[in-house]
């Protein structure tokens, strides 16, 4: 495609979620390319643009001067025409408990590769259903992140949890990235495995009992682990849980959030059954980060190949996405209901 050339989209393919929305985001940031895009999260109970979307949109809107129609709760469609991107310090606020992770890495990619260095924080749920929590961020994603050359850090000020949200992470990123090939298709054996517990305004007891609870899971896959258990500021309770393992160069996560009613115990066993799962299925990246990195790895300076626990939907999605944007060839090769092969190729 042209290089000014319009770029539309559908949004009730793939997963019909907010993730085309957001990749689409990035890479009109990145590329200068505007976009239109339609039936906005057409795929879920309450389709269009939710706070944290729209959120997301202001977000990209202001790093790079966008113009954009269609910004608004509730919004089925969106255009976005898009400027030159401006490395700064940003301060954006959710509002509600929607993701602040999400918004964070919408804007990651296009202020990674910015001419400076950039400071952002984002006001809203650090710990909520359906996207990272702040520990998934910084200890599977930054670390994917700057492997794939996108020098960046993150911290949590305050925690928020569902449904009340009030928290706040920060970010900084070098600036002036060089994204580079990534090849990951053997993991290895796990060279540590660490449980993170964590609560706010409630007894740590309740942490040591989802700790203790996940490393008996492991135990029983043969996994040893430890346990890391602290109490997290924020101004509503709440409980998290993430198992984190890293096999040399490669790291991977898998996470579990308490609700009312739910026991400590269930939290643990949640977060270390899916972490079990990712190790059975002998890939390097869990399905999460396997989707998360395919931004940075499509502008890079050559191609990438790598396993993913499982082609999500997401992953199947950002392809999509990214292919509409910059033309990049991206294969995805599923072995089995565990395992798929990822090969990308950058245009150009």
């Amino acid at each position: 495609m042209r290089q000014g050339e319009l770029v539309r989209l559908d949004g009730s393919k793939g997963e019909g979620g907010g993730q085309i929305l957001r990749s689409a985001l990035a890479l009109s940031a990145r590329t200068g390319r505007a976009f239109e895009i339609e039936n906005v999260r057409a795929g879920r109970p309450n389709p269009g643009l939710a706070a944290q979307h729209l959120t997301a949109v202001r977000a990209a809107a202001a790093i790079c001067g966008a113009k954009v129609e269609g910004a608004a709760v509730g919004s089925r469609a969106l255009r976005f025409v898009p400027g030159a991107v401006r490395p700064g310090r940003y301060r954006f606020e959710v509002g509600t408990a929607g993701s602040s992770s999400l918004v964070l890495q919408t804007i990651a990619l296009p202020l990674a590769l910015a001419r400076g260095p950039s400071e952002v924080s984002i006001g809203g749920g650090t710990h909520v259903p359906w996207s990272p929590t702040f520990e998934y961020l910084a200890s599977c994603w930054i670390p994917w992140m700057r492997r794939a050359g996108c020098a960046l850090e993150a911290g949590l000020n305050f925690a928020g949890f569902y449904p009340a949200g009030g928290g706040e992470i920060f970010a900084r990123l070098e600036g002036k990235a060089r994204p580079k090939p990534l090849h990951a298709s053997e993991r290895g054996a796990p060279s540590t495995v660490v449980v993170l517990s964590r609560v706010a305004n409630l007894p740590m007891e309740i942490a040591d009992r989802q700790a203790r609870s996940a490393i008996s899971v492991l135990r029983g896959e043969g996994v040893e682990a430890t346990a890391d258990c602290r109490e997290l500021r924020g101004p509503r309770p709440g409980t998290a849980l993430a198992v984190v393992g890293r096999f040399g160069d490669a790291v991977a996560c898998a996470t579990a959030l308490g609700a009312p009613g739910k026991l400590s115990e269930e939290v643990g066993r949640e977060a270390a059954d899916a972490f079990a799962a990712y190790l059975r299925s002998g890939a390097a990246l869990d399905e999460h980060a396997a989707d998360q990195i395919l931004l940075p790895l499509a502008v890079a300076s050559g191609p990438s190949e790598f396993t993913a626990a499982r082609a999500s939907g997401h992953l199947e999605t950002n392809a999509e996405v990214v292919q509409a944007f910059l033309g990049a060839r991206i294969e995805i090769e599923s072995a089995n209901e565990e395992t798929a092969r990822v090969r990308v190729e950058p245009a150009g």
